[in-house]
């Protein structure tokens, strides 16, 4: 049932994200750090409450290298949707817990688990701004104190974690999952220019390649709600100036319209039937008012042949969409399979465990890997044999 006011993309969204984050598989509960000193600066969550982190050191030949993973979570398009998100983790710090975060898939501390990033500082960014950490506005609402300072938290946190050591890292890798996953390529180039040349830096992001593509009314309804989350939080100023001055705001909030101006390496981990765009983007009531889509945008096995070529159709649109991620490929990697999910980098199945998806016989941990270290810099892998969505388990 849905609250009066509230967006009908923030649940479907949130329901998907504590799923991700209810993981059976834990390598350790890990503190959180609340930075009490940004509430003077500014930076903080929708509540005013202070921004927080999570960390676990580096060992051995990682102590000099850097993940910073950004947490997920969906956006606010409204001043009910964001106050709605202050009675969560994903609107104020004094909701969060360390449990809520396990350290897993790409955050493991494990070499048979992670075998690229396990000895590194790993950092958990807890997101709690609503807007991929782009808003910044100095009003605070009056009726509800809400603060949209998210573009500040990301600042203040980066600023944290250099002071901690990070800006001597060897390496660096930013990167994030679904909301998480499309900060991680809006600021991939602030991050890298905290580090000196000297350092290798690059970016991932995990089931944040949100398309532009249209639904299934031949539509862009989408582009509407990301209208409304940029103006509400005052995101223009924090997207690429360079988009930014060719097109309107909110389509430079999608990827495939900002990519083409990030310069710093990024890889790209996605399936074509991602099931919160299947969901919120192709799939929307709006879009589908007699619900003959319903069963089947939440379990492929109830779907037509017809829901299915319509579902092939989105995968289509959704790699045309894709294509602008070949221009600068030789700094860019990608692994983009056809599952039906969102978000893989997190759980420990489908990064590197028995239920993992491998392209051309590697796993997701094994092609990120090779990329980053540049043992194999084009590593570029789009799954053109099983094109059928699918739940990908062995």
């Amino acid at each position: 049932m849905m609250i009066k006011g509230r967006s009908n993309l923030w649940l479907p969204h949130t329901l998907v994200c504590l799923l991700i984050f209810l993981k059976v598989e834990s390598t350790g509960e890990v503190a959180i750090t609340i930075i009490e000193g940004a509430v003077a600066k500014g930076a903080v969550c929708l509540d005013g409450s202070p921004p927080a982190y999570q960390f676990d050191a580096g060992f051995g030949g990682g102590v000099n290298n850097w993940l910073v993973h950004i947490q997920g979570g969906g956006w606010c398009n409204s001043v009910n949707d964001c106050h709605m998100r202050t009675y969560s983790q994903y609107g104020s710090s004094k909701k969060m817990k360390s449990t809520d975060y396990n350290f897993t898939g790409i955050l493991s501390n494990k070499q048979e688990l992670n075998p690229s990033f396990y000895n590194w500082n790993r950092v958990a960014v807890r997101y709690c701004d609503g807007s991929s950490f782009t808003g910044d506005i100095e009003t605070i609402d009056p009726g509800t104190n809400l603060h949209f300072r998210g573009a500040r938290v990301f600042n203040v946190i980066i600023e944290e974690l250099l002071n901690k050591g990070m800006k001597f890292a060897s390496n660096a890798l930013l990167s994030g999952s679904s909301a998480g996953g499309l900060a991680s390529i809006l600021h991939c180039d602030k991050f890298a220019a905290f580090f000196p040349s000297s350092s290798r830096v690059k970016c991932f992001s995990d089931a944040g390649y949100f398309a532009h593509v249209k639904d299934l009314s031949g539509e862009y309804k989408f582009e509407g709600y990301y209208d409304q989350i940029v103006t509400l939080h005052g995101s223009s100023k924090n997207l690429h100036h360079e988009c930014t001055s060719q097109m309107k705001s909110s389509l430079c909030f999608y990827p495939q319209f900002a990519m083409p101006y990030v310069q710093t390496p990024i890889f790209l981990l996605h399936s074509t039937y991602d099931t919160f765009q299947v969901q919120n983007i192709l799939a929307t009531p709006q879009a589908d008012p007699s619900g003959l889509f319903s069963k089947c945008k939440q379990d492929i096995t109830t779907c037509s042949t017809d829901q299915i070529q319509k579902l092939q159709d989105f995968r289509s649109e959704f790699l045309d969409a894709f294509l602008v991620v070949q221009n600068g490929s030789s700094r860019r990697g990608w692994f983009v399979n056809n599952c039906f999910t969102h978000g893989q980098c997190e759980y420990q199945s489908k990064w590197l465990g028995n239920l993992s998806s491998k392209l051309n016989h590697k796993a997701i941990a094994e092609a990120v890997g090779d990329w980053f270290y540049d043992k194999n810099p084009t590593v570029q892998l789009v799954d053109n044999r099983n094109v059928l969505p699918h739940y990908c388990v062995n």
